[in-house]
């Protein structure tokens, strides 16, 4: 760093910023920040080209929530740093910018050939909901690195890309990895109908009960009525994640035929499922259940006895 960019500060400072201690230079770049004067921006991206990988990874955190273009440009080249703290501090830095102010410069990374950078970008570019993204997006679902697949079903998930549709389905049933196929299976929340039904079923059976857990979940997002007899075999699953995911979407689908397994569950032995099918049951709203929740609000888990009366005033009014 030359002179010229220290004149303003307090000598002191300028001094442990100069420090051939990495240590002292680190720590000085949160006095720095500290100051919150935009005239410091200049020395806290020189502290990105830093010998010392540590002072480089505190510039790449400090520079969080700067949206100006010069800025993210540089955060954009510390995701190619060397150092993995560096390329993990700058990609965390730009996940939090909260406007598309400098869109274009992301955008001219969006097809970028190192996978991790890639990832990083589309990570940013999902929090910014850009519309532009979509497109490389969709080109990154067939991405050779599963983390790049992962990132691209989240820019498309969040930005509904109704034409994705049939990429994300196919990836939440076949992608070789499980974090890819959960991804997939959440970012279906947006279908309308059952054109995704064949997808979800089949994730609902896939042999990681997160990818379950999160199919579960989507068919009770989207109300598929279709689905009912599927979430019901899911109150047996053998992760009781899955299992509550299964009981909150037969509530939200609403259908009476849910009724008796969700009964069933009311004596199930894991407090949480009593719970959620308590809740379930008061979400479907039909007096046919009241008995079962009345001795429900009987219960030894204070949640479960809550989650029961609460139920029963749903029924129509009903009281416990």
């Amino acid at each position: 760093m030359t002179d010229t960019l220290f004149a303003p500060l307090d000598p002191a400072l300028a001094a442990r910023l100069q420090s051939t201690d990495a240590a002292i230079r680190r720590v000085a770049l949160f006095e720095l920040a500290d100051e919150e004067n935009e005239d410091n921006l200049p020395l806290l991206i020189a502290a990105l080209t830093d010998t010392a990988a540590v002072v480089r990874a505190e510039a790449a955190r400090l520079l969080a929530g700067w949206e100006t273009p010069d800025v993210v440009d540089v955060l954009l080249g510390a995701l190619l740093d060397t150092d993995e703290d560096t390329r993990h501090a700058a990609a965390q830095s730009l996940s939090e910018l909260k406007t598309g102010a400098a869109a274009d410069t992301l955008m001219a990374w969006a097809g970028h050939s190192d996978p991790f950078a890639l990832a990083a970008v589309l990570r940013t570019l999902r929090e910014l909901r850009l519309p532009q993204a979509a497109g490389p997006a969709l080109l990154a679902l067939t991405h050779a690195e599963a983390q790049v697949r992962r990132e691209a079903v989240g820019v498309l998930g969040w930005l509904k890309s109704t034409s994705a549709l049939p990429q994300l389905g196919q990836l939440a049933r076949e992608d070789e990895d499980a974090e890819v196929r959960r991804a997939a299976s959440g970012a279906l929340g947006f279908a309308q109908g059952d054109e995704v039904l064949a997808d979800l079923l089949a994730a609902l059976t896939d042999p990681i009960w997160q990818v379950r857990e999160e199919a579960a979940g989507t068919l009770g997002k989207l109300r598929l009525k279709s689905a009912l007899h599927a979430l019901i075999g899911a109150l047996e699953d053998d992760f009781w994640q899955v299992r509550l995911r299964a009981a909150r979407a037969l509530g939200r689908v609403g259908e009476p035929a849910a009724i008796h397994p969700l009964q069933a569950a009311l004596t199930h032995p894991a407090g949480n499922l009593r719970k959620e099918a308590a809740i379930a049951l008061g979400e479907i709203g039909d007096l046919v259940a009241a008995p079962a929740l009345a001795l429900a609000a009987a219960d030894p888990d204070p949640e479960v006895r809550k989650a029961a009366r609460l139920a029963l005033v749903r029924l129509h009014g009903a009281t416990p």
